[in-house]
């Protein structure tokens, strides 16, 4: 049994899915963060998983001079076999602590490249990895230029933000302007961090997103397969749903596939389990990004159900220079999916409706809704659900429209109307 120290965590479904994870994989773990309240404050389950922690500590986990050496002194006590975290603000700190205690990992070169967009984009590009056409910007004058010379419309995005924060489709120079005040606006991120300041300009691809799902290790790189990805329409792209496998023509989804064993052997990244995003355009899969770490949104609970391979645990394998089993097997399930609520008015949560029958369906494996009371937003970004449904099937390419249907038949009334 190993011991593991997890530095930081995403606040929702991750900070639950990732200790069990850990757990399952044979090990343990102990948590370091800079603020314990941050995940207190928002526990939707008591005890809090991530109070399963052997040990917490608290350290300014923002402030990686200070903190090396913190880590190095609690190194020599407890012997840590590896590092990890769920959140991506945090992927850059752990491969630098791994690295400063002579432990396995990604690579700290390369975790940096795959977490700022703009670096992944000229790295995959001067590999051959097929991208759109894409520019980096700063001020508003390179910023016009860029976008003239890549045209209208085009999708504008911070180099260092995630769940879909600031990105927008854009169809002329006023548009942009206003995205770019935006994001210029938001300056420190969630946890604290200053932001980069650059802006990514990208050709838009039409056509349908997927994520692939793969571990490296070794050196070598799995595929475990490919995800189908539902997004709101623009000009936001918000992910609305999930169905693992993507019901894809074998040629579509092998060249899916390889795009994205590409982009991570591009990156140089091992002992990872990464979660790369691709749209399938006219002129065939585009790179959208590279995550150096398990997908959210419940994505590893749908290949779980499917495949039998737990992405948490297999994460929690490999930072400890492990080969996991990838062996698939049978779980009866041919076809997983989620979908999501996306409020878009803003009001208070009084009423839902249309969930009847949902506790006696074996198909509905798991679901959460917004607690009444719950103040509501229009969403922007990935972060603003009103709630899920998880269903799985026998059959292949069949969950997917089952979990939008029993959505669909869902109400949410606000106390200004249904949302």
């Amino acid at each position: 049994m190993g011991h593991l120290l997890m530095v930081e965590s995403w606040v929702g479904s991750m900070s639950s899915l990732l200790p069990a994870g850990i757990a399952d994989s044979g090990h343990r773990f102990s948590f370091l963060t800079r603020d314990l309240g941050h995940y207190l404050r928002t526990a939707t389950t008591h005890p809090h998983p991530l109070l399963g922690a052997e040990n917490v500590f608290t350290a300014e986990t923002n402030d990686e001079a200070t903190l090396l050496p913190f880590v190095r002194d609690l190194h020599g006590v407890f012997g840590f076999d590896g590092v990890l975290t769920s959140c991506d603000y945090y992927l850059p700190t752990v491969a630098a602590i791994a690295a400063e205690l002579g432990l396995p990992g990604p690579g700290r070169a390369a975790v940096a490249d795959a977490c700022a967009k703009d670096r992944t984009r000229r790295i995959t590009r001067a590999a051959g990895v097929a991208g759109p056409e894409f520019a980096v910007a700063q001020g508003w004058d390179e910023i016009a230029v860029a976008a003239k010379e890549i045209g209208y419309p085009l999708v504008v995005k911070p180099v260092d933000l995630c769940g879909g924060m600031f990105v927008g489709l854009v169809a002329d120079d006023d548009e942009l302007r206003a995205a770019v005040d935006r994001i210029a606006a938001f300056a420190v991120n969630a946890r604290g961090q200053r932001r980069a300041p650059q802006i990514l300009l990208e050709e838009c691809v039409d056509g349908p997103e997927f994520s692939v799902e793969t571990v490296t290790a070794g050196g070598r790189t799995t595929v475990i397969g490919v995800t189908d990805k539902q997004l709101t329409g623009a000009p936001a792209f918000i992910e609305c749903g999930h169905m693992f496998p993507a019901a894809l023509a074998p040629a579509d989804a092998t060249a899916i596939a390889e795009l994205a064993v590409s982009a991570v052997e591009a990156l140089g990244l091992d002992a990872t389990v990464a979660h790369t995003e691709i749209r399938l355009g006219a002129r065939g899969p585009r790179l959208i990004e590279v995550n150096p770490r398990p997908g959210g949104n419940r994505i590893t609970e749908l290949v779980r159900r499917v495949t039998g391979i737990d992405l948490t645990a297999v994460q929690a394998q490999v930072v400890t220079g492990a080969i996991p089993d990838l062996t698939p097997r049978d779980t009866g399930v041919a076809s997983a999916a989620v979908a999501f609520a996306v409020p878009d008015r803003t009001g208070t949560l009084t009423r839902i409706d249309g969930t009847d029958g949902w506790a006696d369906d074996p198909r509905v494996v798991e679901h959460r809704l917004a607690d009444l009371g719950t103040a509501v937003r229009p969403a922007t970004d990935n972060n603003s659900y009103l709630g899920h449904v998880l269903v799985t099937d026998e059959k292949p390419g069949t969950a997917g429209d089952l979990a939008r249907t029993l959505l669909a038949g869902v109400r949410f009334e606000l106390d200004g109307g249904a949302a």
